[in-house]
């Protein structure tokens, strides 16, 4: 959700927390209720804000076909109130009392929370349990929320240029998996769905026990631990939440195929690999990769295609980390009108280079250093703490304390992984090529 107005103290909160401090060792407790909900404590009296957030292990990997979209509607469905908020107050209550608010969700969760100064610790508590305890899920707030979706849908991906290409890259890549659509899902089948299918999917998903709480700041451990048993407490256990990865067969020839954007002027060259999920050793490898690659205007592909030989406007490639898989994608925008292939044909070799020759010894010790600095980053605030607390737990086999051995594995990334990696998943025969046209281009071939 993106209408949420942030407060000074929130601005100031972002701020005040030392990323030296954060640096080292984040020290928490947890513990879980009879209801089953994990709960994480972070006390950090830097700053008198605290940040409560809720952790929902849910997303689109989690919804039928033909029913897509649900866990991004319940994103903004959970903001319509409870039994004891109205329509409409959810925000205010925030707002007027110095906090802010948001949430998002991806392929595999759905993530709640609010910044507040610390004495309003309560007030956050009270929100996120009124929200998993009793929300209010009616007509009228599904028909509210529902044009809430396509309006964001029109603007994020319908109408915005190049906002529908991960659809049309994780559609090929994935046949079998939930993977294959988007979080924002599809207006038809939100369309279709009844009241009934909305609420069965809120109790099975929404329950203490498929859920974290997390909370990071200027708290009193025994304290808010008092409190999170007199709110949370009350909330019974829902039945258990089981999940079965859906297994892809590996690629084995490269799939070729166009898609067009009525959005764009300027075509694109795309490549996407299925890699392991973020779990995984190699999900980190292929991230450092892709900053070798495209990190910055020193990268090699930047260098190569657009400093030099001029021949793109943008390149770039990146991973996109998921639970079960991950989708490495590549992509270059041409100049001076040169061919789709040629670009294509140069960001294979630099791949080909990564696969043949390990990197330079400089180049290595600049990506370990830009990778720990972007964790130092990372845990610079009390909500990027409590998250990667939160992630922990949910993705890393319930080990919360993996933020404290980010950089361990970081540093622990050779250059035969990196090369070995390369090697391994960045194939050709093992991935989808898309031609990404302008849409007037469909009629003219």
């Amino acid at each position: 959700m993106f209408s949420k107005k942030h407060f000074l103290v929130a601005a100031a909160a972002a701020m005040l927390s030392s990323t030296t401090a954060q640096a080292q060792k984040v020290e928490f407790t947890e513990y879980d209720l009879p209801n089953g909900l994990h709960v994480i404590l972070h006390q950090d009296k830097s700053a008198p804000v605290v940040a409560v957030s809720v952790m929902y292990h849910v997303g689109s990997k989690n919804e039928q076909v033909g029913r897509s979209g649900f866990a991004h509607f319940f994103e903004h469905l959970l903001f319509e109130g409870s039994q004891n908020i109205k329509r409409g107050e959810f925000m205010k209550l925030v707002s007027s009392n110095g906090g802010q608010n948001n949430a998002n969700t991806s392929h595999d969760r759905t993530f709640y929370y609010e910044v507040f100064p610390s004495n309003q610790l309560k007030l956050g508590l009270w929100l996120e349990s009124e929200r998993m305890l009793h929300p209010v899920i009616n007509e009228v707030g599904v028909k509210t929320q529902n044009e809430v979706v396509k309006e964001e849908k029109r603007m994020r991906i319908d109408n915005s240029p190049y906002g529908n290409f991960t659809n049309e890259i994780f559609k090929r890549l994935f046949t079998k998996h939930p993977y294959t659509w988007q979080p924002i899902g599809s207006m038809a089948d939100l369309d279709a769905a009844k009241l009934e299918e909305f609420q069965a999917f809120f109790k099975k998903y929404y329950v203490p026990n498929n859920a974290v709480l997390s909370i990071a700041g200027d708290i009193d451990i025994a304290q808010t631990k008092e409190l999170v048993n007199a709110y949370f407490g009350p909330v019974p256990k829902g039945a258990p939440v089981n999940y079965q990865k859906v297994v892809e067969a590996p690629i084995t020839k490269m799939i070729v195929d166009t898609a067009y954007d009525a959005n764009i002027q300027i075509p694109a060259i795309m490549s996407a690999y299925r890699v392991p999920g973020m779990s995984e050793k190699d999900s980190k490898t292929m991230e450092m990769i892709s900053s070798i690659l495209s990190g910055g205007a020193s990268s090699k592909l930047y260098k190569k295609m657009v400093d030099e030989k001029k021949s793109a406007l943008q390149v770039g490639a990146f991973n996109f980390a998921l639970e079960d898989y991950g989708a490495y994608i590549t992509y270059a925008l041409p100049n001076n009108n040169t061919p789709l292939p040629d670009l294509l044909k140069d960001i294979d070799a630099e791949v080909a280079n990564l696969q043949n020759n390990l990197i330079s010894e400089e180049d290595y010790k600049k990506i370990q250093n830009q990778f720990e600095n972007n964790y130092v980053t990372a845990n610079s605030t009390m909500l990027g703490v409590a998250e990667n607390l939160a992630s922990g737990y949910t993705f890393h086999n319930k080990n919360t304390n993996n933020i404290n051995q980010e950089l361990d594995k970081i540093r622990g990334i050779s250059r035969q992984d990196i090369q070995a990696a390369a090697r391994k998943y960045l194939q050709p025969n093992s991935r989808v090529v898309l031609y990404y046209l302008p849409a007037q281009a469909k009629t003219a071939n």
